[in-house]
């Protein structure tokens, strides 16, 4: 037998109450105005360890992404959110393998360059 929301159209496994209600964006809204107001104080501040400061950025910028993911995208591990998961996953992949993929280039090239003094006796 048809269900009743299959008749009107909606996608099997979608229910009315997936969707996320405007309190789930605020408290979103309020962890990355505290995340983003917490780094801008990481940066400025002198009671915080020069060489550790870094890391706590990078820390908080994890963490930034994080709400991002959970309360603005509504990524999950719920098994309907499989397909956004690994879409997610694919996608940091690709970005990881493009930035440290150039990063290895950039290095090779730097190392096969020729010293600048070499470049600039050549000049003359």
């Amino acid at each position: 037998m048809i269900d009743a929301s299959d008749a009107q159209g909606q996608a099997p496994g979608i229910s009315e109450h997936a969707h996320a209600d405007r309190r789930t964006y605020l408290i979103g809204l309020f962890y990355a105005t505290i995340l983003t107001l917490a780094s801008f104080w990481v940066s400025s501040t002198d009671l915080i360890y020069a060489p550790g400061i870094p890391v706590l950025l990078a820390v908080l910028a994890i963490a930034q992404m994080g709400v991002h993911l959970v309360f603005f995208l509504h990524i999950s591990s719920a098994p309907d959110q499989t397909n956004n998961f690994l879409a997610l996953a694919f996608g940091i992949f690709v970005v990881g393998l493009v930035v440290f993929g150039s990063m290895i280039i950039m290095a090779n090239l730097n190392h096969a360059m020729m010293p600048m003094n070499q470049l600039m006796q050549m000049q003359r």
